[in-house]
Formats: structure tokens, C-alpha cells, sequence
């Protein structure tokens, strides 16, 4: 049963359905999954798409209740976010209002606590957070912004992929961004003990931070295991010079770890202001404290620390890369036979595959007496001297013979190509002898 505390409720709640009966002409009621002080809700059967459809049905009797139940069904209508249902729906019958909307199957959070023994794994909640802030920060920044105020463990709901999903949007109040008007704020009053902040319980206006303080109440529960006092007995302690009745989340759960505790004692500040501004820097401090311990992580010697999962990545697991076991020689042993006959095998096959490029004679001077390579077999520089300057200008020109005899297995020159400047004399005379040279110098 919900605990909501409301101002304005039908004193005489209306009969629910029964399964098999029908709604409409096309839904049919399979089973109630719940009921509250302001309405109740069935699992049902959409005959004309043959899907699976919950159904919400308003107990108000009053014409203010029930045009709200419509905003906020036209509200719904409007959104689209992974971790919001979607509305498909909307009609009257007998006097009665419906809502017709996604159905999300298993057990709200509420009573996942009751079931379970302890507190819910670290990194799994953190996960939970992630998400749900993702949506109050759509909600938030709309144009015509949207305030859940009834953020709890029974309003929240995990798909069978882990996907978690914020519900009944009964108590949202809608602002739009016009301030020009004095009539932009639509809500009913109403809160949740525990869960919900100091100035909604003392019904004086409620802010994005109001569903910031609902959502680290209910982090709180989940990592901790009990529930954080009410708003306003931690008020009356205060003004009475009494300590905060509230116990840091790491105290009351050591795992929780002092960070993120720091990081819930700001979202669960009695004063607003003392409370993350918005849904994203609530989420960026968390987020915050998952790189610190991922930098942390990586700093960690691997071979001897485990490394657990992180909060920066919650569903995100990490293993210790160590090689295994006997791959290595542990000292005063020797290396396995089947690895010194491969480093040997892996010698050998380098060794031939270098084999060719070897010089076979030590006296061989050239790239061409390499053995099936090509021979440089000519070089020559003409230089002419310049009678207006000083300078000389070369003009190289290199013959490369590839020829080889095969029978020797040496090069063989080919002939000399004749100078450019004349045709009759050889590009490259041959040396004059000594008797010469000393013929022509006695001359």
C-alpha cells in the first residue's frame, strides 16, 4: 500500500475490476497490481494490438483531481525517455478516468527492499542513479518544465534488461517558462515521509531540488539498507540544538565509502540551496568519484590488487590480466622442451631466408659482384671550365650493365656510350701512357 500522505482523496474508493472484465471494448483486465490513496493500477490486454498494457484508474471524485489526472495524462503523452513509460491512451467510462500506458514487468523497488536481507550492491544502485538523473534532467530542462515530486522505491521499476523506470506522475507539477502569467504552476499537494524534502512537506513550493532531496533519500535506502529520518524530525532536532538525526551513509554501511556518503549528505541538505542546483551536477558528482577510483584503479599494481567494478561505469566488470600459470619459467627451472625447439626452429628460418644476401668472395668490391644482382661497370665526369667565371660544371653519367656471363658468373661490360660532344672520339679515352706523358711535356 502507498504511504503517500494527500490532502485530497475519494473517502470511498471505487470497486476495482476483476480479471476477464473488459474496458472500453478492448482492454481486458488481467490482474490489479496495486492500489493507492489516489488511484489503482491493472495489468490488461490491448485485444485490437494484442500487447500488454497497465491501466491506471484515478479514485478522485473532485473536478480539480481529475483534470489533473488528465494533465497528466496529456503530460506523459508528451515524453519520450527510456526510463519514462509511454502514455498510448486516455478515457473516461462509467464516471471513471483511465490512463492506458506501457507496462513494465516485475516488482517495483519497494518491495525488492522488503525481500531482500541487506543493502543493495554499490555499483548497481550507482547505476540506478545514473539513469534516473538522466531523466530528471529531461524533465527539467523542458520548456515546460516537469517536477516528479514523488520520486520513492514504490515508483520505481526494473525491466528485465536492467533498464530502471520512474513512474506515477500523479503528484508532478508542470511550470511552464513564461513568467509573464501568475497562473503557470498546476499541482495538488501531497508527500511521501521520508522520502520527501522539508518544503514540500510544509507545503511551501516545491523546485528541482525537491526531487533532488527524493532521489538521495532514496539512494540512501537502497546503499544503506533503512530508511533516512523524515524532513521534518531532522528539522525539530535542529531547532532544538540536537544532532542531525540523519547518519552519514558510510557510518550506517562502510562499503558505501566516504565519497559518495559526502555526496549524499549534500543531495539530502535540509535547505535547498545547500543541495546540488541540478539534476546534471548531481549526476557529474557521481560520476566524478567513478574516474577518481577508475585513475585509482589503473594506478594498482594488477598483479597483485583485484579491481573491482566502478561506479564511473557501473555495469562494467574488469579482470586482472596476469598470464597463466607455468607460461613462464618460475626461477631454478628450465625452459619447457617444446619452447626451445621452436626458438631454435624460428633461428634457423631466419637465418636461411638471410642466407642469399651473403657476400660470397671477401674481395668483392661492387653491388654488381653480388651474386645475380646488377654491376656498375662505368663511371665518367666530363668537366669543362667556363672562361666567363670561375666555376666548373659537371656532367656525370653512369652505365649500369646488367649482363652477366652465366658461364664465369661474371659481369660483363657492355660497350661505351660515344661522348655527346663528338662522335669520333670514345666518351672515355684511354689514360696516355708514362713515355707519352713525357713526350708531350718535353715538347
Amino acid at each position: 500500500m502507498n504511504q503517500s500522505v494527500l490532502k485530497a482523496t475519494s473517502p470511498n474508493f471505487p470497486q476495482t475490476f476483476a480479471r476477464g472484465e473488459r474496458l472500453q471494448d478492448r482492454y481486458v483486465i488481467v490482474r490489479p497490481l496495486g492500489a493507492g490513496g489516489m488511484g489503482a493500477v491493472y495489468e490488461a490486454i490491448d485485444e485490437r494490438l494484442q500487447v500488454t498494457v497497465a491501466i491506471k484508474e484515478t479514485f478522485a471524485v473532485e473536478a480539480r483531481l481529475r483534470r489533473q489526472f488528465e494533465q497528466e495524462a496529456r503530460l506523459l503523452a508528451q515524453l519520450s525517455h527510456p526510463a519514462l513509460p509511454r502514455v498510448s491512451d486516455y478515457f473516461t467510462e462509467d464516471e471513471r478516468s483511465f490512463l492506458v500506458m506501457q507496462f513494465i514487468a516485475g516488482d517495483d523497488l519497494a518491495r525488492a527492499i522488503a525481500e531482500r536481507s541487506g543493502p543493495f550492491p554499490r555499483a548497481q544502485v550507482i547505476a540506478w542513479a545514473d539513469q534516473l538523473l538522466d531523466a530528471l534532467i529531461y524533465l527539467h530542462t523542458r520548456e515546460r518544465q516537469i517536477i516528479h515530486r514523488d520520486i520513492k522505491p514504490h515508483n520505481l521499476k526494473i525491466s528485465a534488461t536492467g533498464q530502471i523506470a520512474l513512474l506515477d506522475f500523479g503528484l508532478a507539477k508542470t511550470h511552464t517558462g513564461d513568467q509573464s502569467t501568475t497562473n503557470t504552476s498546476h499541482s495538488i499537494f501531497g508527500y511521501t515521509r521520508r522520502y520527501s524534502p522539508l518544503e514540500q512537506i510544509q507545503d511551501q513550493g516545491t523546485s528541482p531540488q525537491s526531487d533532488i532531496y527524493a532521489l538521495g533519500a532514496t539512494l540512501y535506502h537502497l546503499l544503506t539498507g533503512t530508511k533516512p529520518p523524515d524532513a521534518l524530525a531532522r528539522a525539530a532536532a535542529l531547532a532544538n540544538s540536537k544532532p542531525d538525526p540523519l547518519i552519514s551513509a558510510h557510518q550506517a554501511y562502510p562499503v558505501v565509502g566516504p565519497e559518495l556518503s559526502a555526496v549524499l549528505n549534500k543531495a539530502l541538505s535540509l535547505n535547498s540551496t545547500g543541495r546540488f542546483q541540478t539534476a546534471l551536477e548531481f549526476r557529474e558528482a557521481l560520476r566524478s568519484i567513478g574516474r577518481s577510483e577508475l585513475r585509482m584503479a589503473n594506478c594498482t599494481d594488477l598483479s597483485t590488487t583485484p579491481r573491482g567494478p566502478s561506479i564511473f561505469d557501473p555495469f562494467d566488470s574488469y579482470s586482472i590480466l596476469k598470464p597463466p600459470e607455468n607460461a613462464w619459467p618460475s626461477p631454478g627451472k628450465s625452459w619447457p622442451i617444446g619452447a626451445t625447439v621452436t626458438a631454435v626452429a624460428i633461428l634457423l628460418v631466419g637465418m636461411a631466408v638471410s642466407f642469399p644476401l651473403w657476400p660470397r668472395d671477401k674481395s668483392i668490391k661492387s653491388i654488381g659482384d653480388y651474386a645475380g644482382a646488377p654491376a656498375v661497370t662505368n663511371t665518367s665526369v666530363v668537366a669543362a671550365h667556363d672562361s666567363k667565371s670561375d666555376r666548373v660544371r659537371g656532367n656525370s653519367s653512369v652505365a649500369m650493365s646488367g649482363a652477366l656471363d652465366k658461364d664465369r658468373a661474371r659481369p660483363i661490360d657492355k660497350p661505351k656510350r660515344p661522348n655527346r660532344r663528338t662522335t669520333n672520339t670514345p666518351a672515355n679515352p684511354p689514360a696516355p701512357s708514362l713515355r707519352e706523358a713525357l713526350r708531350v711535356t718535353s715538347q
